[in-house]
């Protein structure tokens, strides 16, 4: 094949149109690939999911040959969580990324992974998502038609942020005002730990801080930064009471007309992304946990001893235990001790 020049390569993709494009990669010749695919997420281009999501398209595109192309819709382009986990079951979109909340929507046990202080740290996170808990899930999303890639991309823990006392211990829960999102299993573990929960939808999140409507909140630390919640809280206890992922799914009609070379390929550029992507958030965390501090944010990292504790107390994990069924428990169980 004739090399192609930096000015022919920038001439032809001058001339392409920029709407539909998402972010549609530059082809390796005139010819249109044997397999275009959509890929639709809630994220902005800078956040690390997109970046190494783009790595692994370029990769895929190269690998292939030309034959296949990813393009990414990034930030909501295509529409919320709902909307994208509907296309992607329909087929209107090939893959998507949504967070294994937002697909336990879909599929219940998917929702293993945000039982209260199950996981210490990411050590048990790892243990269990890439191993037979993560195995389980994918088993109950390909009923539905999905294919779910075997590395989950990382969503964060999620953090406590109070505006009158640091979290130290379980105890320190007891009557506390806190927002939590629409989610009966975060709303049962903070009711389980003597908390009140408010549901409060996030763009109320601020005001109602402010107004001290609740006195408190949790999220990834990465949301408390944009958000500017340390303007309205002083204190941020690492908790880590929660993990979410991101579960990379491919709708099941789709992923099977590719090939086994090209499913090879693919699948191996998404895991081999995630992997790095999960490192990513791991620095991100480093980096706004010091920039929180300096904007006067208080930090400490209580034990998560007295609130298994209190949850094993209240029956949290015996009646969620029930809800996800004993495989399911048990595989958990392997990866992080005994809970209920």
């Amino acid at each position: 094949m004739k090399p192609i020049s930096r000015r022919h390569l920038l001439r032809h993709a001058a001339a392409l149109p920029a709407a539909g494009l998402g972010l549609g990669l530059p082809r390796f010749a005139q010819a249109a690939p044997e397999f275009s695919l959509k890929y639709g997420n809630n994220l902005p281009l800078t956040h690390p999911l997109n970046i190494r999501a783009q790595e692994a398209a370029d990769r895929v595109l190269k690998e292939s040959g030309g034959r296949v192309e990813i393009k990414i819709f990034p930030n909501n382009q295509l529409g919320g969580d709902t909307d994208m986990l509907s296309q992607v079951r329909s087929g209107g979109i090939d893959f998507f990324t949504p967070s294994a909340l937002v697909v336990a929507t879909l599929v219940p046990v998917a929702a293993i992974n945000a039982v209260g202080f199950a996981f210490s740290d990411y050590g048990q996170v790892w243990k269990a998502m890439d191993g037979g808990l993560g195995a389980h899930v994918r088993e109950a999303l390909a009923k539905m038609r999905l294919h779910a890639f075997e590395k989950m991309w990382d969503n964060g823990f999620r953090q406590t942020t109070t505006s009158n006392k640091p979290i130290q211990s379980a105890a320190d829960m007891s009557g506390m005002k806190i927002r939590v999102p629409v989610s009966p299993l975060s709303i049962a573990m903070f009711k389980g730990l003597g908390a009140a929960p408010a549901s409060l939808q996030f763009s109320e999140v601020y005001s109602a801080l402010q107004t001290k409507i609740v006195d408190a909140q949790e999220n990834p630390l990465p949301i408390i930064q944009v958000a500017k919640l340390y303007e309205v809280q002083k204190y941020c206890s690492l908790t880590n009471h929660i993990w979410d992922g991101f579960w990379f799914i491919a709708n099941g009609a789709s992923w099977g007309r590719l090939p086994p070379d090209l499913q090879k390929i693919v699948a191996g550029a998404i895991n081999d992304a995630g992997l790095k992507q999960r490192e990513d958030i791991k620095k991100l965390n480093e980096t706004v946990q010091a920039d929180l501090a300096a904007k006067g944010l208080q930090f400490n990292a209580p034990k998560s001893d007295s609130f298994r504790a209190a949850l094993r107390e209240a029956g949290f994990y015996a009646d969620w235990k029930k809800r996800f069924g004993d495989e399911a428990w048990g595989l958990l169980e392997q990866a992080v001790g005994k809970l209920a």
